[in-house]
């Protein structure tokens, strides 16, 4: 009598993003430049003013182009640039309006390849949103604070989307 043969060990789970067989450049390369780009130009958008319009003009280039690099399939990339950069502009309304950050953050989901169900993790961002409008009102000083804590939700839910996204993977295997 043979013993049974041993189960196949499943493959581990990659981010789809990393799948994509990319024309130029490294994958990990293009995700990090491609963060630091939109983030830095969302920065520069928000911090600009009638006295500094060139910083205006290149933040607006620089997450322009940080959402052109990231790795993913072009059409995400193409849907997902203009929504993101004009929810950027409205910032410039002040800390009662961070809660467009959540349109660039459901972009993020998308270029990511993140599935449907990880929608969900944008509730946080948009509660957080909500109270740190609130807190801060319309004082254009506390942009600052503002975009921090703002921003460091939507590092923790992309965190938790990429969870969650693993979960389900594994699930319909």
């Amino acid at each position: 009598m043979t013993s049974p043969a041993p189960a196949p060990t499943p493959e581990p789970w990659r981010e789809p993003a990393s799948l994509l067989p990319l024309r130029w450049g490294d994958g990990p390369l293009r995700l990090w430049a491609g963060g630091w780009w939109i983030a830095g130009g969302g920065l520069a958008i928000a911090g600009s003013n009638t006295f500094s319009l060139w910083v205006l003009g290149l933040g607006t280039l620089f997450s322009v182009a940080g959402w052109c690099v990231l790795p993913a399939a072009g059409w995400r990339r193409t849907v997902a640039v203009g929504p993101a950069v004009f929810a950027m502009w409205l910032l410039l309304t002040g800390p009662r309006f961070v809660i467009v950050l959540v349109i660039p953050y459901l972009c993020w989901l998308l270029v990511r390849h993140r599935p449907a169900l990880t929608g969900l993790t944008a509730i946080p961002v948009a509660v957080m949103a909500v109270l740190v409008g609130n807190v801060f009102g319309g004082d254009y000083s506390r942009m600052p604070e503002a975009l921090l804590v703002v921003g460091a939700t939507m590092v923790v839910s992309a965190w938790a989307a990429s969870l969650l996204a693993r979960l389900l993977a594994r699930r319909r295997r």
